[in-house]
């Protein structure tokens, strides 16, 4: 999985005036989960838009100054209700021994013959859970949907990978390609004209 790296700077006071403050300056707080202890520091907002402002799923490499780098991912995040400035950002420590869960984006590719006799493709699922080593982690999920005719579904046990395995029911949906409008009423009448008795003729 691809890794974006966010420059920061460790914060020794960590209450609502310091923050404030730094949210001012436009530094966004942050605190890293999943060591010995908690980790604050706070980047500057524009380092996370290639992080936050995206479909795609990265893995982070927290640097903090004085050799100190940290591997991460994104645990959860709070933007203010109006403008959607980021207001603060959690993260959890990655160890390449430990395996870690992620939401990774589902990326179709092939071509369907129900897709191309006219039905319509429906991505039901477009993040997948995945729990794996940190270099196991995919960046994307492919959904191969060139078996998929008019009508038929792609679950999620069809996607079995050997390097991570699936957080979610087998019978969850990725993808299904359904019929649609004008397919049906074709159908409705090729079967009332298979229906018509033979030899008679409209007037």
């Amino acid at each position: 999985m691809k890794s974006i790296t966010i420059k920061g700077s460790e914060r020794e006071s960590v209450g609502k005036v310091a923050t404030k403050a730094l949210r001012n300056a436009g530094a966004v707080p942050c605190v890293l989960y999943g060591g010995n202890q908690p980790v604050h520091f706070s980047a500057d907002e524009r380092a996370f838009k290639t992080l936050v402002y995206t479909p795609n799923a990265h893995t982070v490499v927290i640097e903090l100054g004085e050799g100190k780098s940290l591997n991460a991912i994104l645990q959860d995040i709070q933007v203010h209700p109006v403008t959607d400035k980021i207001l603060h950002i959690d993260f959890f420590q990655l160890f390449d021994d430990k395996e870690i869960t992620m939401e990774v984006p589902v990326k179709v590719i092939g071509v369907s013959p129900g897709v191309l006799l006219g039905g319509v493709l429906r991505l039901n699922t477009r993040r997948l859970k995945v729990k794996a080593l940190p270099k196991n982690l995919p960046d994307f999920i492919d959904a191969d949907i060139s078996p998929l005719e008019m009508g038929n579904k792609l679950y999620v046990t069809k996607l079995v990978s050997d390097k991570y395995k699936f957080l979610h029911p087998d019978n969850t949906v990725v993808a299904q390609v359904r019929i649609s409008r004008a397919a049906m009423k074709a159908a409705q009448e090729a079967a009332k004209a298979a229906k018509a008795p033979a030899g008679k003729k409209k007037k």
